[in-house]
């Protein structure tokens, strides 16, 4: 995925609300951005960090500025989850995901019950694979790891991935990592250790694990490879 415009260069002064962050601009001025992450953002919210920044054109928008990524030491961070599914879908698209190569079709929200949805469905010519997307900005010691505040939403996806392979679908949980500074990924069981217990049982029940790492730059956003992942003792 390449930015179709200019990003804007600035500072990171602080990020509040969840979805707010204060920037200083290259030319002294301070305007307030709209940061698109629900996480906390552990990890990658440093203040006086470099951010990177686009600027929608629409003139409703009450902040025309959107954080798309942030440098903490030598590499870039991408902290929009906005752009996370359409990035796995371009990267399926392009074949680079191992064995999701043939499909027919993706469909995207698709309603699993009543109060679940989940980020895609990939249909092959014969069956279908649901996979529901995280994206992971928190790395620890050169590890990516999910979540990054409790979840259980997150939760609650599993358990339907783990509900659907047990019924003969194919089911899989995609995490993208958006940063340079990882070679593996584990469940961070330190921050929710139900969600890893629950990362356990749906590998059990035949859920497959897709981690995917993409290389962030003011250029652009593309997946390059896959990594390895472990999972905690306590599973």
């Amino acid at each position: 995925m390449d930015f179709a415009n200019v990003l804007t260069n600035g500072t990171l002064i602080k990020r509040y609300r969840r979805f707010l962050a204060d920037i200083l601009l290259a030319d002294g001025s301070i305007i307030t951005a709209h940061c698109p992450n629900t996480g906390t953002m552990l990890s990658c919210s440093t203040p006086d960090s470099p951010v990177c920044l686009s600027r929608s054109v629409n003139p409703k928008r009450k902040y025309p500025f959107t954080l798309e990524m942030i440098r903490i030491g030598m590499t870039w961070v991408g902290v929009n989850t906005g752009r996370t599914n359409a990035l796995v879908v371009e990267a399926i698209e392009k074949g680079q995901i191992a064995g999701l190569g043939a499909f027919d079709e993706i469909k995207k929200e698709v309603k699993v019950t009543d109060h679940t949805r989940l980020d895609l469905q990939i249909m092959h010519k014969d069956c279908s694979t649901y996979l529901e997307v995280k994206n992971c900005s928190l790395a620890i010691d050169g590890c990516a790891m999910f979540p990054d505040a409790v979840t259980i939403r997150g939760t609650r996806h599993l358990q339907e991935l783990t509900r659907l392979s047990r019924a003969g679908f194919g089911a899989g949980i995609f995490f993208l990592v958006q940063r340079m500074d990882a070679d593996r990924f584990a469940p961070a069981a330190h921050i929710d250790p139900i969600y890893s217990k629950a990362l356990g049982e749906a590998i059990a029940a035949g859920v497959r694990v897709l981690v995917y790492q993409a290389r962030v730059s003011p250029t652009g956003i593309h997946v390059i490879r896959s990594l390895p992942y472990s999972l905690p003792s306590l599973i």
